[in-house]
């Protein structure tokens, strides 16, 4: 049996990995020591000419599929891991057949759910990756993607503003259809809260959850803030002819929410005394779209929307209200936000991405400013921040570090003298 490599750009690099080997006694040497979520497979994370992959050992015909399966879905723009390849035809040194692998680059600055209980954080952190997940499982669903095996186990999530972004990092169960069914979608939100309810009992017995509410309570949460988001999504309102601000009204929401719309039907009655609205298209990233157009910046979409609340706060503080916005977007990304984030030292950089430091500067000068009662510079919050609080977080590559909301550091100062 022959080696096969599938892979849109093959590295040759892999000729040199140890195929004939087992993935589970794959040497130390050729791994990266990243946190790894509970998988039914192998997986272990591989460094490879400059980069880090994922492997997981999985039956040859179900990689191919799982490899195509996550192809469609980055074509479609869907947060999901990007897949690099499949190795298949593998026998070992007694010529045996082994398992085949599929390749996937890994998420940079991602943890999977259990790293993120490994250090203690504040409470509220389930219901947040719940609202993530929630998020991530209407944009699946609205591509026309069934998921099959909904967890937070399948999950990657990465730190955005204090918030959370969900990635889906496990497609082998998954289906791609043109449109979805209620049942098919109603099956899935079933089976993610049963999963999830399952995930937080077994961090409850860890003494790991730190939560206040029973698991299977917690877990409900998935299907309400599901059934909120898909009916702020998709369904219709009826509306007064008189009261055609109300169009407005239900764009502002979407996008509010994070939610663009690409095309909005209105219909009428006969008479025409009423209005029927209802999004037609509606895609994610609003906010960061908004942020790519004005400064150039590629950021998460709460990260984005933190950002632009701080864009308006230096137009109005500048009196610029009424001036070109790309003008001043420009000024406020070379005047404040570029010389926040390459205060950071160059071996410190690993901690966290610009868009999540310069949030966590935020934060750390409103903590100054409350206890100085003052405004603060924002120079003064880098040069305190980078003294004292980043140096303490572990880099987000390997290990989960505190909660980016709370500044813990800062906090134990204010007891001091």
């Amino acid at each position: 049996m022959a080696l096969e490599i599938t892979a849109a750009r093959p590295d040759p690099a892999l000729l040199d990995l140890p195929w004939r080997v087992p993935l589970e006694e794959w040497p130390e040497e050729l791994l990266a020591a990243l946190p790894r979520g509970i998988s039914r497979h192998v997986v272990r994370f591989v460094r490879l000419s400059g980069r880090v992959l994922a492997f997981k050992e999985i039956k040859a015909d179900i990689a191919r599929r799982e490899y195509e399966m996550l192809r469609n879905l980055n074509r479609l723009g869907m947060p999901c891991v990007e897949p690099f390849g499949v190795v298949s035809g593998r026998v070992d040194t007694d010529g045996e057949p082994l398992d085949a692998v599929l390749i996937t680059r890994h998420l940079q600055f991602s943890l999977p759910y259990r790293a993120l209980y490994s250090q203690a954080l504040r409470k509220g952190t389930a219901t947040r990756l719940i609202d993530a997940l929630a998020v991530l499982l209407v944009r699946l669903h609205l591509a026309g993607f069934w998921w099959g095996d909904v967890s937070l186990s399948n999950t990657l999530f990465r730190r955005d503003a204090g918030a959370f972004a969900a990635y889906l990092v496990d497609a082998e169960t998954g289906e791609l259809r043109e449109r979805l069914s209620n049942g098919q979608r109603e099956h899935d939100l079933e089976i993610a809260r049963v999963n999830i309810a399952g995930e937080l009992m077994d961090l409850e017995a860890g003494e790991l959850l730190q939560e206040d509410r029973d698991p299977i309570e917690i877990s409900e949460r998935i299907v309400t803030r599901y059934r909120e988001l898909w009916d702020e999504l998709t369904g219709s309102e009826l509306i007064d002819d008189s009261e055609r601000w109300r169009v407005e009204d239900r764009i502002r929401r979407l996008n509010a929410l994070g939610f663009d719309v690409d095309e909005l039907e209105i219909t009428t009655d006969i008479d025409g005394a009423t209005l029927r609205i209802q999004p037609k298209v509606v895609d994610s990233g609003h906010h960061s779209r908004r942020l790519l157009r004005l400064t150039g910046l590629d950021v998460r979409e709460n990260q984005a929307r933190r950002l632009l609340n701080d864009l308006d706060a230096y137009t109005a503080g500048t009196g610029r209200q009424g001036e070109d916005e790309e003008m001043v977007a420009h000024d406020w990304l070379v005047r404040i936000y570029e010389p926040v984030t390459r205060r950071v030292p160059r071996e410190l950089t690993g901690k966290l991405e610009p868009a999540e430091v310069f949030h966590e500067v935020l934060e750390h000068r409103w903590y100054m400013a409350e206890r100085a009662q003052h405004d603060i510079p924002i120079e003064d919050a880098i040069t305190d921040y980078i003294a004292s609080v980043l140096p303490g977080k572990p880099y987000e590559e390997a290990v989960v570090g505190v909660d980016t909301r709370e500044m813990p550091v800062l906090a134990d100062r204010r007891d001091r003298p």
